[in-house]
């Protein structure tokens, strides 16, 4: 068995933990002792929390709506749709007709860039975050 360093996923404390690798499955985590932040232990979602990795259902590659089908694409491609859609949608309606979304799965640094990104770059305030649960 095989133990790679890691970092949390499930949020931006930064707690980290051993991922027990066998035959290329994760197949359980071990808190990180030492880690300042989490001190060994981990709450549920960081230590049972992996089955999504392997998951058949796990999209591997972006999809774009096509005659309204979803169908592979390129990150390339994908990134060049949705900067068309957003230029087109602030020049159509302004720049408060868009927003995002970021995520408590991000680090405070992600999140920082994600607003930073909506007001310097698309010019608005329109930001929110899925941690107020």
């Amino acid at each position: 068995m095989n133990s790679v360093l890691t970092t949390c996923p499930y949020c931006g404390t930064g707690c980290t933990f051993f991922l027990n690798v066998e035959d290329g499955e994760i197949v359980s985590v071990t808190p990180n002792k030492v880690n300042a932040v989490n001190k060994g232990k981990l709450c549920s979602k960081g230590h049972f929390g992996f089955d999504f990795v392997h998951h058949k259902d796990r999209l591997t590659s972006p999809l774009i709506r096509k005659e309204g089908n979803l169908v592979e694409a390129t990150w390339e491609e994908t990134i060049n749709f949705i900067v068309s859609k957003i230029k087109n949608t602030v020049k159509e309606y302004g720049a408060d007709s868009v927003a995002a979304f970021s995520s408590a799965r991000c680090t405070n640094e992600e999140n920082y860039l994600m607003q930073k990104l909506m007001r310097a770059v698309i010019g608005t305030n329109n930001v929110d975050h899925c941690a107020r649960l």
